[in-house]
């Protein structure tokens, strides 16, 4: 990449700060605007992204000056987005997130693509962390921040900068996204999908994007534990595909006796025709077994071996926000934790009711589109996961102006969980369920903060742990 002038609108936000540090990395000059920025939201962010060579400019379209820049947007470009209407009127060059981040990924020698409604973040770090181990120098873009990669100089590890490319190597990792389509314009040489299931689009939709991505990958590495994946995988070449799953003999890669440990798992993983081979996770929950199976099947098909890609993985320290634990006081742990579609909830109420201890959840949802075309998935996968003394609370939906339909909101949620015997309020504001989880909160509890897209969320986890750890005359 030549010494291109970039314009990243929206440069904090956890799918365009990764992309623009490769972007920069692979020569280019990197500008951008954040609103978070400039509402004073996250300001170490900014911060470390002006120490590291980036010139910041509020959203107001100001930094936006001459044809020779190439705007990046993320899904939606927008007239209304001051940066939008200032690149049409100087000439500028408009490119959305997706759009560039494929044509890096295709550009690349080899690929590996990782898809699928859940566990995405997780696999992509797993295979990163492997890769480096192995030496194998990748880049990689991930949407969260990879905690073995994280230190001092590095707090947003969300991306890796491989080594230099050429005809011949290069090795191109990332997160694929099917809730806006995107997923179509990737051509991996090794396609993961984890699995699938209804979150933004209908189930035919989703069909039609996963398989096309299947089939233009030179490897597929799909899950025998979930129907669709499965499906999936009878419909291609068998030499053409790598599965995986949990107890069940014919994958690829199957891992069984499955126990759990307070911080992660235990199991026992053999590939087809070999012998079992013991392996220790340090995080939680068979969902992350699975990730583990994905991961390893991802560097299988290009040639890392068994035993290097299991020895890595026993380091691997997870990635933030995913059941990350924030601290314990007063006996009370809380836990951050990126779930917010049926499918991630469902994966970590599993994982944290093996072990003793009510759970009090916050759910923040992250939109009024999924609570109305989810709303009776979210209830019976609450009220078919919540044990007599859990208790779940629901601020109203992330919102930032619009034309959104708001027909369904908490309430409705938190209603036909309570209908169906458990224990469920919706309040006004996530304020009110912060002073609503210190008040219930005893020793033994864990409080769950589930939510994403929103970088505050981790901050109102840390003063919730600060709130209940204050002595009691406070």
């Amino acid at each position: 990449m030549n010494q291109d002038d970039y314009f990243f609108c929206g440069i904090g936000g956890s799918g365009m700060l990764p992309l623009a540090l490769i972007v920069q990395a692979r020569g280019g000059r990197i500008e951008g605007s954040d609103r978070s920025r400039d509402q004073g939201r996250t300001p170490e962010k900014f911060a470390w992204l002006e120490a590291h060579g980036v010139t910041l400019h509020p959203q107001d379209g100001s930094g936006v000056t001459r044809s020779g820049q190439t705007v990046v947007a993320t899904g939606a470009i927008e007239d209304t987005v001051p940066d939008i209407g200032a690149a049409k009127r100087v000439g500028a060059s408009i490119v959305t997130r997706p759009e560039l981040l494929s044509q890096l990924f295709n550009a690349a020698p080899a690929s590996i693509g990782v898809a699928g409604t859940s566990g995405k973040s997780t696999i992509t770090g797993m295979i990163a962390w492997i890769l480096h181990g192995a030496d194998r120098r990748p880049t990689v873009m991930n949407g969260a921040v990879m905690k073995n990669f994280a230190d001092a100089d590095h707090p947003f590890a969300s991306a890796l900068i491989g080594g230099p490319w050429s005809e011949e190597t290069g090795l191109f990792v990332s997160e694929v996204d099917e809730s806006d389509g995107s997923i179509a314009r990737y051509d991996p040489t090794v396609a993961v999908v984890s699995n699938i299931s209804l979150d933004h689009k209908s189930m035919e939709e989703l069909r039609d994007l996963f398989g096309g991505f299947t089939d233009r990958a030179t490897k597929a590495v799909l899950n025998l534990d979930n129907v669709e994946t499965q499906a999936l995988a009878q419909s291609l070449p068998g030499d053409k595909v790598i599965t995986f799953a949990l107890g069940e003999e014919s994958a690829t890669l199957n891992a069984h006796d499955l126990e759990p440990l307070p911080t992660g798992m235990r199991f026992n993983l053999t590939e087809l025709g070999g012998e079992p081979l013991p392996v220790i996770l340090n995080v939680p929950g068979a969902h992350n077994v699975a990730n583990a199976l994905a991961a390893i099947g991802a560097v299988r098909a290009i040639g890392v071996p068994l035993t290097e890609a299991v020895a890595s993985l026993e380091t691997f320290a997870g990635i933030r926000r995913r059941m990350e634990v924030v601290g314990t006081a007063n006996s009370v742990t809380v836990i951050d934790d990126f779930a917010h579609n049926p499918d991630k909830i469902a994966a970590t109420l599993k994982t944290l009711h093996a072990f003793d201890g009510r759970l009090l959840i916050l759910f923040q949802p992250h939109g009024f589109g999924p609570l109305r075309l989810m709303k009776d998935e979210f209830i019976d996968g609450f009220a078919g996961l919540l044990r007599a003394g859990d208790v779940l609370l629901m601020p109203e939906p992330v919102y930032h102006g619009g034309t959104t339909d708001r027909s369904v909101s908490s309430d409705d949620i938190a209603s036909g969980v309570r209908a169906a015997g458990r224990t469920a309020e919706a309040l006004p504001t996530r304020e009110a369920c912060g002073d609503r989880l210190v008040e219930l909160a005893r020793p033994g509890d864990r409080i769950i903060v589930m939510g994403a897209r929103d970088d505050t969320l981790s901050t109102f986890a840390a003063a919730l742990l600060d709130r209940i750890g204050r002595p009691l005359t406070d």
